[in-house]
């Protein structure tokens, strides 16, 4: 395992996906700071947005591209960080060295006990049964009167670390949001190239084979799993301090659906690629949006445009897994 690590270390793909990083987060701090010179307050806050929305989609990203599995409850940890958030803050905790620790640790709880289940199945028996508990979140989140109920509830205020108001602006916000994000999607293209990943990737390609091997390949796939759904808390955490607000709106299954889009649009498995089409998506939902109400057909065309243009097969990506030996 340690010689698997120090190969990834001076891997030229891993240096490769690294200066990709690297120049994808320089470009959203350029642009903050753009927006900061210009004095245009909305641009700071769709950016925040934008980085925000990377995070969660970095993390389907992963378990999507490395591991095989298409996810379509990935709302559910983004909503549950974002009620972890709102109900340590209406307590009195509002550092955000404690509400994003314990909303990892309760998503990746979650998913631990879920993932199990799951995982017993594959392709579109996997999509449904993630819908499902997502949606069981859903509901749970709407039943909730003390916490708003289906209307949901404000923020008491936003988070701190350390005593100090580090999220106090909109600007402040989104730059805590972008070095998270920097941090997050070099971890995850480290991670991607060591053993742990490259196991992952292994069996998109040949389950069997890797299980022959003496892989234990549920194990790998839980612990895509769980890690998964604890990064995405992370942006649910984030998310609630953007808006102030929190509702049961943000583990709706539509959520999963837009995160899903943005996978394809970047590339599965591509994770700065990730980030790039959350922007694009956020910025056809802003900009087109306030010219017509139809602006997810532009998007849509996009999307079909970009993936013929590609010519991918995505019968990978919907989790059709390959398990036969292969000649």
């Amino acid at each position: 395992m340690n010689d698997m690590n120090r190969a990834a270390v001076v891997n030229p793909a891993l240096k490769q996906d690294l200066l990709t990083g690297f120049a994808v987060i320089g470009a959203l701090f350029a642009a903050l700071a753009t927006a900061q010179i210009a004095g245009a307050p909305y641009l700071t806050s769709l950016i925040g947005r934008i980085a925000i929305t990377s995070i969660a989609a970095l993390s389907l990203s992963f378990l999507i591209g490395q591991a095989g599995l298409v996810s379509f409850g990935h709302a559910a940890p983004i909503g549950i960080g974002a009620y972890v958030a709102l109900m340590l803050a209406a307590g009195g905790t509002t550092d955000l060295s404690i509400q994003l620790s314990a909303a990892f640790i309760l998503a990746a709880l979650i998913a631990l006990i879920t993932g199990p289940i799951a995982l017993k199945t594959r392709g579109v028996t996997f999509i449904m049964l993630t819908l499902a508990f997502a949606q069981m979140f859903f509901y749970v989140a709407s039943s909730l009167v003390s916490w708003g109920g289906d209307d949901g509830m404000a923020l008491a205020q936003r988070s701190t670390l350390f005593g100090y108001q580090i999220l106090r602006t909109d600007a402040m916000l989104a730059a805590f949001s972008i070095a998270l994000l920097a941090v997050i999607l070099l971890a995850n293209t480290w991670m991607a190239h060591t053993r742990f990943g490259l196991v992952l990737k292994a069996m998109t390609e040949n389950e069997r084979r890797v299980a022959a091997n003496g892989f234990e390949v549920n194990h790998f796939l839980l612990y895509a799993f769980v890690i998964a759904a604890g990064v995405a808390a992370v942006s649910g955490v984030l998310l609630a301090n953007q808006a102030n607000y929190v509702s049961p709106a943000y583990l709706n299954w539509h959520r999963s659906g837009e995160l899903i889009v943005i996978v394809v649009l970047g590339g599965v498995g591509r994770l700065p690629g990730a980030v790039l089409a959350s922007a694009l998506v956020i910025l056809f939902e802003e900009f087109l949006g306030h010219y017509t109400e139809y602006w997810k057909l532009g998007l849509g065309l996009t999307i079909v445009a970009i993936v013929l243009l590609r010519g991918r097969d995505l019968g990978a990506f919907f989790g059709v897994r390959n398990q036969g030996a292969r000649p």
